[in-house]
Protein backbone atom coordinates (compact mmCIF):
# COMPACT_ATOMS: atom_id res chain seq x y z
CA UNK A 1 0.00 0.00 0.00
CA UNK A 2 3.06 2.25 -0.08
CA UNK A 3 2.17 3.45 -3.57
CA UNK A 4 -1.18 4.76 -2.28
CA UNK A 5 0.63 6.76 0.39
CA UNK A 6 3.06 8.08 -2.19
CA UNK A 7 0.20 9.19 -4.45
CA UNK A 8 -1.41 10.84 -1.43
CA UNK A 9 1.81 12.71 -0.65
CA UNK A 10 2.13 13.82 -4.26
CA UNK A 11 -1.47 15.05 -4.38
CA UNK A 12 -1.09 16.84 -1.06
CA UNK A 13 2.09 18.52 -2.31
CA UNK A 14 0.40 19.58 -5.55
CA UNK A 15 -2.57 20.98 -3.65
CA UNK A 16 -0.24 22.88 -1.35
CA UNK A 17 1.68 24.32 -4.31
CA UNK A 18 -1.60 25.25 -5.99
CA UNK A 19 -2.80 27.01 -2.84
CA UNK A 20 0.49 28.90 -2.59
CA UNK A 21 0.28 29.92 -6.27
CA UNK A 22 -3.32 31.11 -5.89
CA UNK A 23 -2.41 33.03 -2.77
CA UNK A 24 0.54 34.65 -4.53
CA UNK A 25 -1.65 35.66 -7.49
CA UNK A 26 -4.28 37.19 -5.20
CA UNK A 27 -1.62 39.01 -3.21
CA UNK A 28 0.17 40.41 -6.27
CA UNK A 29 -3.03 41.41 -8.06
CA UNK A 30 -4.53 42.94 -4.90
CA UNK A 31 -1.47 45.13 -4.45
CA UNK A 32 -2.04 46.54 -7.91
CA UNK A 33 -5.82 46.81 -7.64
CA UNK A 34 -5.65 48.50 -4.24
CA UNK A 35 -2.71 50.77 -4.99
CA UNK A 36 -3.34 54.46 -4.38
CA UNK A 37 -2.05 57.38 -6.43
CA UNK A 38 -1.40 60.94 -5.32
CA UNK A 39 -2.37 62.96 -8.39
CA UNK A 40 -2.85 66.73 -8.47
CA UNK A 41 -4.50 67.35 -11.83
CA UNK A 42 -3.80 70.45 -13.85
CA UNK A 43 -6.80 72.83 -13.88
CA UNK A 44 -9.32 72.44 -16.68
CA UNK A 45 -11.95 75.08 -17.39
CA UNK A 46 -15.52 73.74 -17.11
CA UNK A 47 -17.87 76.29 -18.73
CA UNK A 48 -21.63 75.86 -18.36
CA UNK A 49 -22.89 77.62 -21.50
CA UNK A 50 -25.31 75.83 -23.81
CA UNK A 51 -22.77 75.29 -26.61
CA UNK A 52 -20.32 73.63 -24.19
CA UNK A 53 -23.04 71.41 -22.72
CA UNK A 54 -24.13 70.36 -26.21
CA UNK A 55 -20.53 69.51 -27.11
CA UNK A 56 -20.15 67.62 -23.82
CA UNK A 57 -23.26 65.56 -24.46
CA UNK A 58 -22.03 64.63 -27.93
CA UNK A 59 -18.65 63.59 -26.53
CA UNK A 60 -20.28 61.53 -23.77
CA UNK A 61 -22.64 59.75 -26.17
CA UNK A 62 -20.93 59.34 -29.54
CA UNK A 63 -17.21 59.57 -28.78
CA UNK A 64 -16.37 58.52 -25.20
CA UNK A 65 -19.49 56.32 -25.20
CA UNK A 66 -20.00 56.65 -21.43
CA UNK A 67 -23.41 54.98 -21.63
CA UNK A 68 -21.77 51.85 -23.00
CA UNK A 69 -20.56 51.06 -19.48
CA UNK A 70 -22.53 53.28 -17.12
CA UNK A 71 -25.93 52.72 -18.73
CA UNK A 72 -28.15 54.98 -20.83
CA UNK A 73 -29.04 57.05 -17.77
CA UNK A 74 -25.44 56.92 -16.44
CA UNK A 75 -26.94 55.36 -13.32
CA UNK A 76 -24.56 52.39 -13.31
CA UNK A 77 -24.74 48.74 -14.34
CA UNK A 78 -22.73 45.54 -14.40
CA UNK A 79 -20.36 45.62 -17.37
CA UNK A 80 -19.10 42.08 -16.78
CA UNK A 81 -20.85 39.49 -14.64
CA UNK A 82 -19.90 35.84 -15.16
CA UNK A 83 -18.49 32.93 -13.24
CA UNK A 84 -15.01 33.00 -14.76
CA UNK A 85 -14.30 36.72 -14.61
CA UNK A 86 -16.41 37.90 -11.70
CA UNK A 87 -18.36 41.13 -11.63
CA UNK A 88 -17.20 44.54 -12.80
CA UNK A 89 -19.71 47.25 -11.99
CA UNK A 90 -19.59 50.63 -13.72
CA UNK A 91 -20.90 52.97 -11.02
CA UNK A 92 -23.76 55.41 -10.97
CA UNK A 93 -21.99 58.67 -11.89
CA UNK A 94 -24.98 60.96 -11.37
CA UNK A 95 -25.58 63.07 -8.28
CA UNK A 96 -28.51 60.91 -7.23
CA UNK A 97 -28.66 58.75 -4.13
CA UNK A 98 -26.00 56.07 -4.44
CA UNK A 99 -24.23 57.91 -7.25
CA UNK A 100 -20.64 59.02 -7.07
CA UNK A 101 -21.42 62.37 -8.67
CA UNK A 102 -22.14 63.87 -5.27
CA UNK A 103 -18.74 62.66 -4.03
CA UNK A 104 -17.00 64.72 -6.70
CA UNK A 105 -16.48 67.81 -4.59
CA UNK A 106 -14.69 69.77 -7.31
CA UNK A 107 -14.01 69.80 -11.03
CA UNK A 108 -10.51 68.57 -10.18
CA UNK A 109 -12.06 65.35 -8.86
CA UNK A 110 -13.70 64.77 -12.24
CA UNK A 111 -10.44 65.52 -14.07
CA UNK A 112 -8.57 63.12 -11.79
CA UNK A 113 -11.09 60.34 -12.42
CA UNK A 114 -11.52 60.73 -16.19
CA UNK A 115 -8.03 61.76 -17.28
CA UNK A 116 -5.95 60.03 -14.61
CA UNK A 117 -8.10 57.02 -13.63
CA UNK A 118 -7.96 57.90 -9.94
CA UNK A 119 -10.90 58.28 -7.57
CA UNK A 120 -11.12 61.15 -5.03
CA UNK A 121 -9.76 58.85 -2.32
CA UNK A 122 -6.68 58.06 -4.39
CA UNK A 123 -7.40 54.47 -5.39
CA UNK A 124 -7.14 53.47 -9.05
CA UNK A 125 -10.31 52.91 -11.06
CA UNK A 126 -10.62 49.45 -12.62
CA UNK A 127 -11.54 49.00 -16.32
CA UNK A 128 -12.04 52.72 -16.72
CA UNK A 129 -10.48 53.69 -20.09
CA UNK A 130 -8.62 56.64 -18.60
CA UNK A 131 -5.45 55.72 -20.47
CA UNK A 132 -7.34 56.54 -23.66
CA UNK A 133 -9.27 59.47 -22.16
CA UNK A 134 -5.99 60.95 -20.91
CA UNK A 135 -5.35 62.13 -24.49
CA UNK A 136 -8.51 64.26 -24.44
CA UNK A 137 -7.89 67.96 -25.07
CA UNK A 138 -8.69 70.34 -22.22
CA UNK A 139 -11.66 71.91 -24.00
CA UNK A 140 -13.25 68.54 -24.72
CA UNK A 141 -12.61 67.26 -21.20
CA UNK A 142 -14.12 70.42 -19.73
CA UNK A 143 -17.19 70.05 -21.94
CA UNK A 144 -17.59 66.40 -20.98
CA UNK A 145 -17.40 67.20 -17.26
CA UNK A 146 -19.84 70.08 -17.65
CA UNK A 147 -22.38 67.77 -19.27
CA UNK A 148 -22.02 64.87 -16.82
CA UNK A 149 -22.63 67.26 -13.93
CA UNK A 150 -26.02 68.20 -15.41
CA UNK A 151 -27.49 64.76 -16.21
CA UNK A 152 -30.72 63.87 -14.36
CA UNK A 153 -30.25 62.32 -10.93
CA UNK A 154 -30.55 58.55 -10.71
CA UNK A 155 -31.17 56.98 -7.32
CA UNK A 156 -29.45 53.62 -7.60
CA UNK A 157 -26.93 51.97 -5.31
CA UNK A 158 -23.67 50.71 -6.75
CA UNK A 159 -22.73 47.06 -6.49
CA UNK A 160 -19.20 46.05 -5.53
CA UNK A 161 -16.73 44.88 -8.15
CA UNK A 162 -15.42 41.37 -7.46
CA UNK A 163 -12.53 40.20 -9.66
CA UNK A 164 -11.97 36.44 -9.70
CA UNK A 165 -8.84 34.34 -10.13
CA UNK A 166 -8.70 34.16 -13.95
CA UNK A 167 -8.39 37.90 -14.70
CA UNK A 168 -6.11 38.32 -11.68
CA UNK A 169 -3.77 35.65 -13.03
CA UNK A 170 -3.85 37.15 -16.52
CA UNK A 171 -3.06 40.56 -15.05
CA UNK A 172 -0.13 39.23 -13.00
CA UNK A 173 1.32 37.53 -16.09
CA UNK A 174 0.84 40.56 -18.31
CA UNK A 175 -2.03 39.21 -20.40
CA UNK A 176 -4.70 41.54 -19.02
CA UNK A 177 -4.27 45.26 -18.33
CA UNK A 178 -4.22 46.46 -14.77
CA UNK A 179 -5.61 49.82 -13.67
CA UNK A 180 -5.07 52.56 -16.25
CA UNK A 181 -3.50 54.80 -13.59
CA UNK A 182 -0.41 52.56 -13.73
CA UNK A 183 0.25 53.41 -17.38
CA UNK A 184 -0.72 57.07 -17.60
CA UNK A 185 1.89 59.82 -17.62
CA UNK A 186 0.21 61.96 -14.98
CA UNK A 187 2.57 64.90 -15.61
CA UNK A 188 2.10 65.05 -19.36
CA UNK A 189 0.86 68.29 -20.93
CA UNK A 190 -2.37 67.88 -22.89
CA UNK A 191 -3.42 70.13 -25.78
CA UNK A 192 -5.88 72.91 -25.05
CA UNK A 193 -7.97 72.05 -28.10
CA UNK A 194 -7.93 69.81 -31.18
CA UNK A 195 -9.41 71.47 -34.30
CA UNK A 196 -12.22 69.39 -35.75
CA UNK A 197 -11.90 68.52 -39.45
CA UNK A 198 -12.00 65.48 -41.73
CA UNK A 199 -8.29 64.72 -41.57
CA UNK A 200 -6.85 61.39 -40.56
CA UNK A 201 -5.06 63.19 -37.72
CA UNK A 202 -8.40 64.20 -36.20
CA UNK A 203 -9.70 60.71 -36.85
CA UNK A 204 -6.76 59.35 -34.86
CA UNK A 205 -7.74 61.64 -31.98
CA UNK A 206 -11.36 60.44 -32.08
CA UNK A 207 -10.35 56.78 -32.24
CA UNK A 208 -7.98 57.31 -29.30
CA UNK A 209 -10.39 59.09 -26.94
CA UNK A 210 -13.14 56.78 -28.16
CA UNK A 211 -11.15 53.91 -26.61
CA UNK A 212 -11.40 51.81 -29.78
CA UNK A 213 -8.03 50.24 -28.99
CA UNK A 214 -9.40 48.72 -25.77
CA UNK A 215 -11.22 46.08 -27.80
CA UNK A 216 -9.56 46.24 -31.22
CA UNK A 217 -5.91 46.12 -30.07
CA UNK A 218 -3.45 49.01 -29.95
CA UNK A 219 -2.74 48.44 -33.63
CA UNK A 220 -6.50 48.17 -34.38
CA UNK A 221 -5.81 44.79 -36.01
CA UNK A 222 -8.35 42.96 -33.86
CA UNK A 223 -8.07 40.97 -30.68
CA UNK A 224 -9.17 37.60 -29.28
CA UNK A 225 -12.08 37.70 -26.79
CA UNK A 226 -11.36 39.85 -23.74
CA UNK A 227 -13.64 37.72 -21.57
CA UNK A 228 -15.24 34.26 -21.72
CA UNK A 229 -18.11 34.11 -24.16
CA UNK A 230 -17.24 37.34 -25.96
CA UNK A 231 -16.51 37.36 -29.70
CA UNK A 232 -13.14 38.39 -31.14
CA UNK A 233 -12.86 42.06 -32.01
CA UNK A 234 -12.44 42.54 -35.77
CA UNK A 235 -9.44 43.88 -37.61
CA UNK A 236 -10.06 47.56 -38.46
CA UNK A 237 -6.94 48.00 -40.62
CA UNK A 238 -7.08 47.68 -44.43
CA UNK A 239 -5.91 44.09 -43.90
CA UNK A 240 -9.28 43.15 -42.41
CA UNK A 241 -12.72 42.89 -43.99
CA UNK A 242 -13.20 46.62 -43.48
CA UNK A 243 -10.47 47.10 -46.07
CA UNK A 244 -12.93 45.85 -48.70
CA UNK A 245 -15.64 48.33 -47.71
CA UNK A 246 -16.41 51.66 -49.27
CA UNK A 247 -16.82 54.80 -47.19
CA UNK A 248 -20.59 54.58 -47.67
CA UNK A 249 -20.65 50.98 -46.39
CA UNK A 250 -18.52 51.96 -43.39
CA UNK A 251 -20.92 54.73 -42.42
CA UNK A 252 -23.97 52.57 -43.05
CA UNK A 253 -22.55 49.83 -40.83
CA UNK A 254 -21.96 52.20 -37.92
CA UNK A 255 -25.33 53.91 -38.37
CA UNK A 256 -27.40 50.72 -38.62
CA UNK A 257 -25.37 47.95 -36.97
CA UNK A 258 -25.58 45.88 -40.16
CA UNK A 259 -22.53 44.95 -42.25
CA UNK A 260 -22.56 45.14 -46.05
CA UNK A 261 -23.13 41.36 -46.22
CA UNK A 262 -26.29 41.71 -44.11
CA UNK A 263 -24.85 40.26 -40.89
CA UNK A 264 -25.35 42.13 -37.63
CA UNK A 265 -22.64 43.65 -35.48
CA UNK A 266 -22.26 41.98 -32.11
CA UNK A 267 -24.22 43.82 -29.37
CA UNK A 268 -20.93 44.34 -27.50
CA UNK A 269 -19.97 46.80 -30.24
CA UNK A 270 -21.55 50.11 -29.12
CA UNK A 271 -22.62 51.07 -32.64
CA UNK A 272 -25.84 52.80 -31.45
CA UNK A 273 -23.53 55.30 -29.73
CA UNK A 274 -20.68 55.45 -32.26
CA UNK A 275 -23.28 55.72 -35.01
CA UNK A 276 -24.22 59.15 -33.69
CA UNK A 277 -20.92 60.65 -34.82
CA UNK A 278 -21.30 63.54 -37.25
CA UNK A 279 -20.56 63.09 -40.95
CA UNK A 280 -17.35 65.07 -40.44
CA UNK A 281 -16.26 62.75 -37.62
CA UNK A 282 -17.14 59.65 -39.63
CA UNK A 283 -15.01 60.93 -42.51
CA UNK A 284 -12.08 61.69 -40.21
CA UNK A 285 -12.21 58.22 -38.63
CA UNK A 286 -12.49 56.60 -42.06
CA UNK A 287 -9.50 58.55 -43.34
CA UNK A 288 -7.48 57.50 -40.31
CA UNK A 289 -8.37 53.81 -40.58
CA UNK A 290 -7.58 53.79 -44.30
CA UNK A 291 -4.16 55.31 -43.58
CA UNK A 292 -3.13 52.45 -41.30
CA UNK A 293 -0.80 49.71 -42.56
CA UNK A 294 -2.63 46.55 -43.54
CA UNK A 295 -2.16 43.97 -40.79
CA UNK A 296 -3.19 40.40 -40.18
CA UNK A 297 -5.64 39.74 -37.36
CA UNK A 298 -4.18 40.47 -33.90
CA UNK A 299 -0.83 41.45 -35.39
Amino acid sequence: MKWIKRIGYVLATLLLLLAVAVGAIYAASSRRLNKTFAVTPKPVAVPADSATLMRGRHLAVAIAKCAGCHGDDLGGRAVIDNGAFGRVYAPNITRGTGGIGSAMASDADWVRAIRHGVAPGGHALFIMPSFEYSAMADEDLGALIAYVKTVPLVNRANLPTAVKLLPRALMVFGQFPGPAAERIDHDATRPKAIPADTSGAYGNYLVTIGACTVCHNTSLSGHPPNEPGAPPSPNLTPGGNIGKWSYTQFVQTLRTGTRPDGSKLNPLMPWPLAGQMTDEEMTAVWNYLRSLPAREFNQ
